[in-house]
């Protein structure tokens, strides 16, 4: 406790940085650098734990700059969409198709409009050529063309959603939604929220009821990083109906597995229900407040990169495909191309192809690889904090500075191996900036203030007593620097007085020289029994040295103590004299 009580700035000093963290981890006062340092932690995870290996169940059918150079600029005609599409669900047997394009205007490409236009216009009194652009006209109709394409098959569309003052509505969504609004208790926010959309043509949402929000959620602080995709999100415009529908990962996912139902779980506890996961069939998916999924990441994604194959679209439209090929495959259809602008920053590429995103996210469905960002992240973020904030108070406070280094790695090293081995154990992402700030800002303030202050205090003390008091006393006073200065106090002492008999008949019969070098030793050896017996020589007069105990070190019992030493300092003392009286065999020493 005296410890403690000594210590006490010290220790408060550290908890500075104890009480910032927690503030923050409780939403008192958020600091935007720790959220950001928290997504550059939460970047390093999947890069050091990402497999790096094919999934051969996904595959890509790139819309790249060898594809534009061979079929033309984008985007194609709707008929030459129905030829990739016929391609890939009859010839090549694919499982399921999903599109990370979408189809918001009428293909005009055949010029069957501007036909019409001539034939009621100029040409209109030309016989028969009304007729003839009629006739024509379901061979030059792409988008009819697209939709038979599309009809009856196992094929997701795709669209975005948006929120502005103004909303606007753009195609057509799905039917209905994947959940209705009652699907969810009443007074809480589950997922994001939109009151606008862009989607397909209506005639090719009929054909395929089936499609996916390609929506994804930068990260935090408006870094601009993709690092979780919400799997639905809320519709409450009114150009369709209001509900929760699904993204495109989630969508291509349910139509590879037999559609499973999806409902909604909920966290135990607290005043407010609050989304904790989406459970497809038997199957539960953590997501986080917004219902949105940390995108599972295979690798660091591009054709080279080795997470899922590659193929041109192009390749698919020349038949350089074997029949079958793709077989049994999930297919997603997206772009690469850099002047396409699909390419998205995330943790663990920046220029990560859009649609990649999507199939990391069917992947790891498929293959339950799911992280879990938890309900109870902040109360772990507060625990966390609390305990290693108080052991580096404490410890850092009563320890040596070497001890107090080995405590401060080895409390940031407990911080983040627990913090990696739930990641990679249990899949959970907790927050660890806070933590690791927190125990660099306390270890500099407490060791800044044991050098500037306490050594400070140390120092002056040796200054101060060090001249006249034994160096174990000094030592020992150094453990409590505090208790000791310069002012003037009342204390009882012990004295001692130590001469030499018959002095001056001595100092006659010497040479100066030889008097010198007799004094020198016996004041060296008489001095050397004071220090061992804890005393402080005081002054050497002439032939006599003074010394004292009880000061500046207090001693229970002083008097029976200091007694007792300053006896056995004058056996000593006598015992030590004697030595050099037979350099000079006319000289006798005594004490008094």
């Amino acid at each position: 406790m005296n410890a403690l009580r000594r210590h006490w700035p010290r220790i408060a000093i550290t908890l500075l940085p104890v009480l910032l963290a927690l503030a923050h981890a409780t939403g008192a006062w958020q600091l935007t650098v720790l959220d950001r340092l928290d997504n550059l932690i939460y970047d390093i995870r999947p890069r050091a734990t990402m497999p790096r290996t094919l999934d051969s169940r996904v595959v890509i059918v790139d819309v790249d700059d060898v594809s534009l150079a061979r079929q033309g600029q984008w985007p194609w005609a709707r008929d030459t969409i129905a030829r990739l599409t016929t391609e890939l669900l009859v010839r090549q047997q694919v499982a399921v198709l999903g599109f990370d394009v979408m189809f918001l205007e009428s293909d005009r490409s055949s010029g069957l409009e501007r036909l019409r236009q001539i034939a009621s216009g100029p040409l209109h009194g030309m016989p028969g050529f009304a007729a003839e652009v009629e006739r024509l006209a379901p061979t030059l109709d792409h988008d009819t063309t697209f939709a038979e394409a599309l009809n009856g098959r196992r094929i997701a569309l795709g669209y975005y959603f948006t929120r502005t003052q103004t909303p606007s509505a753009k195609g057509q969504l799905p039917a209905a939604p994947l959940l209705p609004p009652e699907a969810f208790p009443a007074g809480a926010v589950y997922a994001t929220s939109w009151n606008g959309f862009g989607a397909s043509l209506p005639a090719l949402a009929h054909a395929a009821p089936v499609a996916g929000l390609l929506n994804t959620l930068v990260g935090a602080n408006g870094d601009g990083v993709i690092r979780s995709v919400p799997l639905i999100a809320r519709y409450e415009g009114d150009q369709a109906r209001p509900g929760y529908y699904e993204s495109l990962g989630l969508a291509v996912y349910r139509l590879a597995n037999g559609s499973p139902t999806v409902r909604p779980a909920f966290a135990p506890g607290g005043t407010a229900p609050r989304i904790e996961s989406l459970m497809l069939g038997r199957l539960r998916v953590p997501v986080d407040q917004t219902a949105s999924m940390q995108v599972p990441f295979r690798g660091p994604g591009g054709a080279n990169a080795g997470s899922f194959r590659y193929v041109a679209a192009a390749d698919v439209l020349d038949g350089r495909l074997a029949p079958g090929e793709l077989k049994d495959r999930i297919v997603l259809l997206g772009a690469t191309a850099p002047g396409l602008q699909d390419l998205r920053a995330t943790p663990v590429g920046a220029a990560f192809p859009g649609v990649e995103v999507h199939a990391n996210i069917v992947s790891g469905l498929l293959d339950h690889r799911l992280l879990a960002v938890p309900d109870y992240a902040p109360g772990y973020e507060v625990l966390t904090v609390l305990a290693a904030g108080l052991v580096l108070a404490f410890g850092l406070s009563l320890l040596s500075a070497p001890r107090a280094v080995l405590l401060g790695a080895g409390t940031v090293a407990m911080l983040v191996g627990l913090n990696a081995w739930l990641y990679v154990s249990h899949s959970l992402v907790l927050p660890l900036a806070s933590a690791l700030v927190m125990a660099a800002l306390a270890f500099v303030l407490n060791m800044s203030w044991g050098y500037f202050v306490e050594s400070r205090a140390r120092r002056g003390l040796v200054r101060l007593f060090g001249t006249y008091v034994p160096p174990q006393l000094v030592n020992e006073m150094l453990r409590h620097p505090d208790r000791y200065s310069m002012r003037a106090e009342s204390k009882q002492m012990t004295v001692m007085f130590c001469d030499m008999r018959d002095f001056t008949r001595l100092s006659e019969q010497m040479a100066p020289a030889e008097l010198q070098a007799f004094l020198n030793t016996v004041f060296s050896r008489l001095t050397n029994v004071i220090s061992t017996h804890r005393g402080t020589v005081d002054k050497y007069m002439g032939d006599c040295v003074m010394a004292f105990w009880g000061a500046p070190i207090d001693t229970p019992d002083h008097a029976a103590l200091d007694m007792a030493e300053a006896c056995a300092t004058s056996t000593g003392c006598i015992a030590r004299a004697a030595a050099p009286r037979s350099a000079w065999a006319s000289a006798s020493t005594a004490a008094s």
